[in-house]
């Protein structure tokens, strides 16, 4: 596992965003680059991520990219590939860079499941392991979490104790990318960060974000089978 940083903001809010259900974490830090203008300030290396990039709009997108929001002080971790099997070291390698960065908090976005559909605009939910940060989700009007399953990095990261680990869950019914609900999280996140985000933008470029991600990924998806049947046709 390889953390590399060309820039190390001291202090910064942490958030990450991993694909996930509906795409919500990916969807959602994607959107927050673009309107914050973060800059590309680092990435992240591990063996069992296959040595590949994609290639979108003629520029390389890294598979794990770390971006830095240098007026809100805010570090986005922007994920574009399975990290399926690895959630414990990219879990540890976070809790390690916030260690490193003295960070004040790391946020977790996550879409969840929820059998027969949405009706009307998703819930977002929060589950938080601070009880000052606790305090702020609810002045925010966010409801809190009280049952469920967390899988995942997210899961792996509420474990850790050094840091305080808060969470923005919202329903979506889809596997497919979902934008309606990523601008939810959106707007839990501007009510609790105070960002000044309007969360319009995404539902207008809905389509744009669907897109592109879903290409990527899928390209990601494909490179994976080819490496591995190569990886077959050596031993057999």
């Amino acid at each position: 596992m390889k953390v590399k940083l060309f820039k190390k903001p001291k202090g910064p809010i942490i958030v990450e965003g991993f694909p996930g259900f509906g795409l919500i974490g990916t969807i959602t830090t994607e959107f927050l680059i673009e309107q914050l203008k973060a800059e590309l300030i680092g990435y992240i290396k591990l063996d069992e991520i296959p040595a590949m990039v994609a290639i979108h709009d003629s520029k390389v997108v890294n598979p794990i990219g770390v971006f830095y929001d240098e007026k809100n002080n805010i570090v986005i971790f922007h994920v574009v590939t399975s990290v399926q099997n690895i959630e414990w070291q990219l879990a540890e390698a976070i809790s390690k860079l916030a260690a490193e960065l003295e960070a004040k908090e790391i946020i977790s976005l996550e879409g969840v499941a929820t059998p027969g559909g949405v009706e009307g605009e998703a819930k977002t939910f929060f589950y938080a392991n601070d009880d000052k940060n606790i305090k702020k989700f609810e002045d925010s009007k966010i409801e809190k979490l009280k049952e469920g399953i967390i899988i995942g990095v997210t899961g792996a990261l509420l474990l850790e104790e050094n840091i305080p680990v808060s969470c923005v869950f919202v329903e979506t019914s889809s596997g497919m990318p979902d934008s309606k609900a990523s601008a939810e999280v959106v707007k839990a996140l501007d009510k609790y960060l105070n960002l000044d985000i309007d969360p319009d933008p995404l539902l207008e470029q809905a389509k744009k974000f669907e897109d592109k991600l879903q290409k990527i990924l899928e390209q990601t998806k494909h490179a994976t089978n080819e490496k591995d049947k190569k990886a077959l046709s050596y031993v057999g």
